[in-house]
């Protein structure tokens, strides 16, 4: 089980580590023009429009892009307690994803990745939550002989 989770990890802290890095890139290839258009729309909708924030799209790209490279990477080579924080950033960031692409009424097979994302984000979680709860019970049932002494003595007054 421990494999499958660090395989699962170093897949999913791969993946976003690469995005990240493809959304930083300031190449002048038709993918980077295509993406930059994208963040154009995703500036329409997003979510504290409705407070009067919206960001510019080159800051949003350039944002995203950083939490996805510094997440991801955290997923592979960080300790537990960041692995943990990094999978909650990439969660809300696959939850802003689903909602922006919902929001433009795109169609299904464009939310399939982000939604698969989060589900894989999500098993993982709960897999690593899992496997701390079941190291925490095998330890409180070991037995401690320091605390059976002063009962004996006790018993013996």
């Amino acid at each position: 089980m421990a494999r499958a989770l660090a395989a699962l990890r170093f897949l999913l802290g791969g993946f976003f580590a690469l995005t990240g890095a493809a959304k930083l890139s300031q190449l002048s290839s038709p993918v980077s023009e295509r993406m930059k258009a994208l963040f154009v729309q995703f500036t329409e909708v997003f979510p504290l429009k409705l407070f009067g924030y919206q960001p510019d799209p080159v800051n949003y790209q350039t944002t995203v892009g950083w939490l996805e490279l510094l997440a991801g990477l955290l997923l592979i080579l960080g300790p537990q307690m960041l692995q943990e924080i990094s999978n909650f950033i990439l969660t809300l960031l696959m939850m802003g994803a689903i909602f922006t692409l919902a929001s433009l009424k795109e169609s299904l097979n464009t939310c399939i990745p982000a939604i698969v994302c989060l589900g894989l984000l999500l098993l993982l979680d709960i897999c690593q939550s899992l496997t701390q709860t079941k190291k925490m019970v095998s330890y409180s049932r070991k037995k401690t002989h320091a605390f059976r002494a002063p009962w004996k003595t006790l018993q013996a007054m």
